[in-house]
């Protein structure tokens, strides 16, 4: 009986594996001895069970399900990608910012100066994660831009697996830290969903934040899902002196590690990605003191330098152009010692950033070491996700949110009084255009357009000792950012599946750059690229660019009635121009003629089209695009409901609304943070402070620019209503007028004032709309050292109702304006 139980059984398991081909292929690969089965879908089918299943254990031969393993020898990998960094700004590439960290990796392995990402952030980190054109991965545009169209509405498909999920189905362990700006913005709140978290990307453990940048004194930041507060458990100094960059390395370190403690066999992939060096530049003062004086030369001078040891180390070409100054940047020579005496400081500072988190990630290089794993160990290290950022205005600005996102304005003596607290936590500080252009030496251009070099090429470092030979090495073959991921399975062994999780796989649009490992001279294995953003275009195709010529700078308005054929064209032979110096558009008409036809026959294929030719052109899309808000004009909140974010939390912003809180006054009296949305930079607040109920509005962090209105009278011991009405005087579609504010308890007024002005779009990329304490950064500095400030009583509920319903405002592109 035993006999036939068995057979039976065995005989049903194989005619299943009869007709489940890839099931039997995976039940016949040797479950960790010799890697994961060789099959094309991901997760590998359960194996087939091949022991005996008899009556009793007695009569039966166990065979237990053994986890996947990684090929044999397959290694483990650090990606690493910072943020606004321009191709000129570090040493590494002949830049001023010294980058010991970088330049150790390259002196062990090999540096890139023909590799190129999106121009924005959103799209690069789409296509460095899936392989695949930021287009073909919904990701044409960053987040908060996303528009309905498939190249541009910020979901990135199931077709289109990430590295993580790929390696993490072959038996890696998976991690992210830093910045991830690819959660659609009406997904990023505790509501979820979560699979487009990097939880649901094939990441393990994630510790970062969500969006285009954070406070890095006060960051919002999150352990997986869930909003963690990091310096809520520190005192002293260590809080005083939290930085999120620090802090980022800490935990990368700390999981790695933990990860080689506990399994030491397994190799993992890890994705290490700052917020440095985005604005706001935050950065401890003793590493600003190391760069006191060193730009006093001026943005002129500092590009010619730039460019000077650039040919001297041998990272650009003998023959490269040194591209002019564009005429609507000012001549450093033409400054007055003021204005030098600050913009030169503002260098200093997004120096010392640059400096202090390459620090870091020597920090996190070195854990590798300690714990033995450098050997096999491939590190890829891409110096910034696009070029530097012209966000910050001809003159810098202390706001750079209230600045580019709501129009405020800021007073050169403003900027100077403010000057020595800038890269602390009072200021959301960036730095003059012209920096920013300085640190694209030798390119045209900066962030935001992929046109031109200025916007696209970045410095990238590949180490991996024992197979990366040629060590200290250039490497000058064109690549992409989609060509990451290929290089990873190539280097790992490990092969692209056809399905992932039942859905069939988009082909990558990467091409594998191990080929130029052993190769310097190999040719290109790129033969065509395709650029675009906000109209802005470029096609490479063979060793030659085609252009669009930009219309207008960063910080310029856009011109009205933009059509494709508002741009002009430029051609550049790479060959002979590695900086994009001289333009070839006269003299070769038809070259010109052919390269522009087929960027529109590469934008038809990836997904780039329709263009998107101004960032106005998405505000539209803000009443198109899902919403947790939209249509409601009443919401009640509990207390202890924190972290929401302002693009799923109720718009007070161009209407009327009422904000009326229900409490408990314990006997010993009120104290603390009733409801707040924003903080320090801009946003509101209902607080109690010494037992008065207090309301703030601020537009920025400038003296005078909000109002206050104080209770004059504590609350008793109780309960109570406190409530605060606003009525605006702007009429439907007028944005950031002024208007009234009653501040009432238990009905009765107690006080009011006026306001002249309101935030018109946005308070805060990172802070959220907290109920009974504040995260992030204050709106009152009277509690900026008791934060969170919780309140100490019982709040029943806060409402908020908007009298002029919940109309969504416009909201700005913080990212790439």
């Amino acid at each position: 009986m035993k006999r036939h139980f068995s057979y039976v059984l065995a005989a049903s398991l194989s005619l299943l594996a009869s007709e489940a081909p890839a099931l039997a292929q995976g039940a016949s690969a040797k479950a960790g001895n010799g890697g994961p089965p060789n099959v094309s879908i991901l997760p590998y089918p359960d194996p087939v069970f091949k022991g005996i299943i008899g009556r009793t254990t007695e009569d039966s031969k166990p065979d237990f399900p053994q986890p996947v393993k990684a090929p044999e020898g397959a290694p483990n990998i650090l990606v690493i990608l910072t943020d606004d960094v321009g191709f000129g700004a570090s040493a590494t590439f002949g830049g001023p910012v010294p980058t010991p960290s970088l330049e150790a990796l390259a002196a062990q392995g090999l540096k890139y100066n023909a590799f190129n990402t999106t121009a924005l952030c959103s799209p690069t980190r789409a296509a460095l994660i899936t392989g695949r054109d930021q287009h073909t991965v919904h990701t044409g545009i960053i987040m908060e831009r996303s528009l309905g169209y498939p190249g541009y509405d910020s979901l990135m498909p199931k077709s289109a697996g990430t590295v993580a999920e790929i390696l993490r189905g072959n038996g890696y362990s998976t991690a992210w830290f830093g910045k991830n700006h690819n959660v659609p913005a009406w997904q990023s709140s505790a509501d979820g969903p979560f699979d487009l978290w990097p939880t649901g990307l094939g990441f393990d453990y994630f510790y970062g934040f969500i969006g285009g940048d954070t406070d890095q004194w006060d960051p919002t930041v999150f352990e997986n899902t869930t909003p963690v507060e990091p310096k809520e458990k520190l005192t002293g100094a260590a809080k005083a002196n939290y930085n999120l960059d620090a802090d980022l390395a800490d935990q990368a370190i700390h999981w790695i590690e933990q990860q080689h403690a506990l399994a030491p066999n397994k190799p993992f992939f890890a994705y290490y990605a700052p917020g440095a060096s985005h604005a706001p530049h935050h950065v401890p003062k003793e590493w600003i003191a190391k760069f006191k004086g060193q730009f006093d030369q001026g943005w002129d001078k500092l590009r010619e330098e730039t460019f000077a040891r650039q040919k001297k180390l041998g990272i650009i070409p003998q023959d490269a152009i040194l591209t002019p100054r564009p005429a609507n940047m000012p001549a450093w020579d033409s400054l007055d010692a003021k204005h030098k005496e600050l913009f030169s400081h503002m260098a200093e500072i997004y120096a010392a950033f640059l400096a202090y988190d390459d620090y870091n990630i020597g920090r996190v290089i070195e854990s590798l070491k300690q714990e033995g794993l450098s050997d096999n160990t491939l590190v890829i290290f891409i110096e910034g996700d696009n070029g530097g950022s012209a966000e910050g205005t001809l003159q810098g600005t202390a706001n750079e949110i209230a600045v580019l996102g709501n129009g405020a304005k800021e007073s050169f003596d403003y900027l100077y009084s403010i000057k020595d607290e800038l890269g602390g936590p009072l200021h959301y500080n960036h730095m003059p255009v012209p920096w920013s252009w300085a640190f694209d030496t030798p390119f045209q251009w900066t962030k935001r357009y992929a046109s031109h070099f200025g916007g696209v090429r970045n410095g990238m470092v590949m180490s991996w000792p024992g197979h990366i030979k040629d060590v200290g090495g250039l490497r000058e073959q064109f690549h992409y950012v989609t060509d990451i991921l290929p290089t990873i399975l190539e280097a790992a062994k490990v092969q692209a599946p056809e399905t992932i999780n039942g859905v069939k796989q988009l082909p990558f649009d990467g091409i594998s750059m191990a080929y130029t490992w052993d190769d310097a001279k190999a040719a290109s294995h790129r033969v065509t690229q395709l650029f675009e953003m906000f109209g802005n275009r470029g096609i490479y195709h063979d060793g030659w660019m085609a252009s669009t010529t930009p219309l207008v700078f960063a910080w310029e308005p856009e011109p009205k009635g933009i059509t494709p054929e508002s741009f002009n064209w430029e051609l550049y032979d790479l060959h002979k121009d590695f900086s994009q110096g001289a333009d070839l558009a006269k003299a070769m008409p038809e070259k010109l003629k052919q390269m522009e036809e087929l960027w529109w026959a590469e934008a038809g294929r990836n997904n780039a089209l329709p263009l998107v030719l101004s960032p106005q052109a998405t505000l539209a899309a803000v009443f198109q695009k899902p919403s947790l808000t939209r249509g409601r004009s009443h919401f009640v909140y509990h207390q202890g409901t924190v972290r929401i974010p302002e693009g799923t939390a109720p718009t007070v912003k161009n209407t009327s609304y009422t904000i009326t809180a229900k409490l408990n006054v314990p006997e010993q009296g009120a104290e603390g943070v009733v409801v707040t949305q924003g903080g320090r930079f801009a946003g509101w607040g209902l607080v109690v402070l010494d037992g008065k109920p207090v309301w703030a509005y601020k537009n920025t962090q400038q003296p005078n620019d909000g109002i206050r209105l104080n209770g004059p009278n504590k609350l008793t011991p109780g309960d109570h209503v406190v409530s605060v009405e606003f009525a605006y005087d702007g009429k439907k579609g007028e944005f950031g007028k002024g208007g009234v504010y009653v501040l009432k308890v238990d009905g009765a007024e107690v006080a009011k004032t006026t306001i002249s002005r309101t935030v018109p779009f946005i308070y805060s990329v990172d802070e959220t709309l907290d109920i009974g304490d504040d995260r992030g950064t204050p709106i009152l500095e009277d509690y900026a050292d008791r934060m969170p400030f919780k309140y100490n009583g019982g709040i029943a509920e806060v409402d908020i109702d908007l009298q002029g319903g919940n109309a969504a405002a416009a909201v700005p592109d913080i990212d790439g304006k």
